[in-house]
Parts: structure tokens; sequence; C-alpha cells
């Protein structure tokens, strides 16, 4: 007696023969835009994945995982879910989200928000063509978005990829003033703290061993980056979120790989307000109260306004 055959097969592997059966590659998700995937390089003209495109295919959809379970939290409200893209370029990361999520909702709306207006106007075309009429594209800077009309009072989702420098200091304080539920950030170049650590030398700290730390200006600028996250992340603390810091393994090939995660828990920690204070007197940084870091001097927490 011949053994039977085992005829079960999981959602994925039909899902895998019925993509191979029309042509498409299997990694890509039923309803996907393809035109999308080939406006972002993703697909060949012929709409085929190629090694390199197949890699970022998976890095898309990586990235896409954390930001998708933030979105699946949030509960349903009048005119929908919102949310800012800061620096956002190409928009490639605003397009991927509408694509896999906002399309399938009945409301709901992502604001790309990017300086160079070449940028911002293929963004809007490409919209156009492809029916994705809850995008909005706004040509101006993190810093000039949070005072525009043209944005909503409340947004509940802020992301900036790869913002640089200040602007994802800036983008933290949209969040802070648009009252977001969740801040994704992926901080990229950081010279701000870079260049007051070369200026003042932590004076505090030039005395000690610590002060070989950024005696070379390699090691200043990897230092300047590294006490800037762990600042904003105590800045997020004291603000009332809980705060996740992770990798954002193989994206875009980028040595600027660490994942911020702030989700609003309305709890703002003094002792993180506390700590942030100290390090700032401690590196000779104290003048960053007064511009990033705002800490009413009565309590030492930050302010909600």
């Amino acid at each position: 007696m011949k053994p039977q055959k085992n005829n079960h097969r999981t959602a994925g592997a039909v899902q895998k023969k019925t993509a191979e059966s029309s042509g498409m590659a299997p990694e890509i998700r039923p309803g996907q835009s393809v035109e999308l995937l080939k406006e972002l390089h993703i697909l060949t003209r012929e709409g085929k994945l190629n090694q390199d495109s197949r890699r970022k295919l998976k890095q898309v959809y990586h990235l896409f995982q954390f930001i998708e379970k933030l979105l699946q939290e949030l509960p349903d409200k009048e005119g929908g879910i919102t949310l800012a893209d800061h620096g956002a370029g190409k928009s490639y990361l605003g397009f991927i989200i509408y694509d896999l999520f906002f399309k399938t909702q009945k409301a709901g709306h992502i604001y790309g928000i990017e300086t160079r207006p070449e940028l911002v106007q293929k963004s809007r075309e490409l919209a156009a063509r492809l029916g994705f009429d809850r995008m909005s594209f706004l040509n101006l800077s993190v810093a000039e978005s949070a005072q525009s009309d043209e944005l909503p009072d409340r947004i509940d989702v802020v992301t900036a990829l790869h913002a640089c420098d200040t602007a994802t200091d800036d983008a933290i304080a949209f969040g802070l003033q648009k009252k977001a539920r969740f801040m994704v950030l992926v901080p990229c170049c950081q010279a701000e703290v870079a260049r007051r650590l070369s200026e003042h030398k932590a004076l505090s700290l030039s005395r000690t061993p610590l002060a070989e730390l950024w005696r070379h200006p390699l090691h200043t600028r990897e230092m300047g980056s590294q006490i800037t996250n762990v600042l904003r992340c105590l800045y997020l603390e004291a603000s009332g979120y809980q705060v996740t810091v992770t990798e954002l393994v193989g994206w875009e090939h980028s040595m600027k790989n660490e994942l911020i995660i702030a989700r609003y828990l309305g709890q703002p920690k003094r002792a993180a307000a506390q700590r942030l204070r100290a390090l700032l007197q401690e590196f000779g940084l104290i003048g960053l109260l007064d511009t990033r870091f705002t800490l009413p001097a009565d309590n030492g927490e930050p302010s909600l306004a």
C-alpha cells in the first residue's frame, strides 16, 4: 500500500504558487501596486525581481512591519489615521505605507514633508497617477511644518527616516506639538553635539581619561552621534513616551542604522528629565536646554504644550 501524499499547503505556499502562475514575483504581497514598485525601482520595467531588488523589497517589508504594528494599535476615529513623514525625499516610505495599509482604509491621510521642490512635485504626480488621493506633499522644512496650516492640529504617527542632523530633533518637537501617539525615527548625520563637544571639550571632563573619547575628530563625531540619541530618548521619556531602541537591519546599507520607536503613554518620567539635565551639564551641553530640550527650571520636567 502506497503512503498517501500530504496535500496540505500553508496559505503562504498557495499564495506563492498563485503568484508564480500569474507571472508575479512570489514576494510581492497581494494587492500591491506594481506601478509603484516599478517607480521605486523594486521591480524592473518587466515586473520582475532581480537579486538586488529582492533584497531591497525585503528591507522595505522589514521597515514596514514596525510601523504596521503601531498603525493597527490606533483606534478608529472620524477622519482616520494621520501620519506625517519628515525628510520624505522621494516619499519612498510614505508610498509604501499608503499602498500596504492606508489604501484599504476608508479614511486617513499621509503628509510628506520635504524641502526639495522637485521631489515634492514628482511625488504629487506619482500619487495622482496611482490614485493615492489621501496623500499630500508639502514643500516645507520640518520646523516650518509645525506652524503650517496645511497640516491638522493632531498627527497620530510621526516618521523621520534619515532626517539629517537637527531635523530629527525638529521632528520630535513636531510630534510633541501635534501630540503624536507614535514616533518612528531613524536618525542620520548628527553634527550639532559633535560641534559643541569640539568647542567646549566637555570642560568638566577635560582633565579626566574620558576626554580621550573625543580627542580625535572621528571619535568626536561618533561620540556626538551616540550622545545625541541618548539625549533624544531621555527627552522622549521625560515627555511621557515609552522608548524602544533597536537596529533597522539592512536599510540602505547605512551605518546610521538606529531605530527609535516612541509610544505615548502620558506618564512623563521625572527621573529621565533629571538624567537629561545631568548629562547635558556633564558634557558641557547645558545650552541645549534652551534650544532642543526645553526643561522648565521649576521642576525639571519638559514642556508638553
